[in-house]
């Protein structure tokens, strides 16, 4: 095998263009980042909407859960869409939840949780591997809405206020005792 031409297209990469000048270059280098950049961040934001996590039929399960619960129809009027509860705000987690969600879109592209039949089939690994998560973060999720040390013992019931009593969180985390809040068992 000839590596003439290989060493020639390398060792071109490595001299400044004879043709386009310096700057060309960087000006072309900055408008093709920005331009990732906006396309990167438009993609984020268009896959991190309760739209988005909605338009598979099979998400009718989950979905039809979450409104029966406060998190989707409250006094306040606060909503918590299906990113606050699932998608991290940091960059780096978030990123990781992506590439893990990726699963669900692979599942449902290639027929393994396609239907609302084999969704719920799967829903109990599915369930137990977002526990685990929110338990490994110590339920960020649920932390970057609700702020234990602003909630008032005294609207709360007789049994919450027993129950988030300093003492009995040791080593407890919310979806511990909240693993239904949001999708309740039908």
């Amino acid at each position: 095998m000839n590596d003439k031409p290989r060493k020639r297209w390398f060792d071109s990469l490595r001299r400044p263009s004879a043709r386009y000048s310096v700057l060309t270059l960087v000006a072309v280098g900055i408008v093709v980042g920005v331009f990732g950049i906006l396309a990167f961040d438009t993609t984020m934001h268009a896959t991190s909407t309760e739209e988005f996590c909605v338009s598979c039929h099979e998400m009718d399960i989950p979905y039809a859960q979450l409104q029966t619960t406060a998190h989707f129809s409250n006094r306040s009027g606060v909503t918590a869409t299906c990113s606050d509860c699932h998608l991290p705000k940091e960059f780096v987690p978030k990123m990781i939840r992506k590439v893990e969600a990726a699963r669900e879109v692979w599942g449902t592209m290639t027929g393994i949780i396609d239907t609302p039949e084999k969704y719920a089939a799967h829903l109990p690994a599915m369930k137990a591997r977002e526990i685990a998560r929110l338990q490994a973060n110590d339920s960020q999720e649920c932390r970057n809405c609700h702020d234990m040390d602003r909630m008032k013992p005294e609207l709360q019931g007789k049994m919450a206020q027993r129950f988030h009593q300093p003492g009995r969180m040791k080593e407890k985390t919310c979806i511990d005792c909240h693993d239904g809040i949001a999708h309740p068992e039908s």
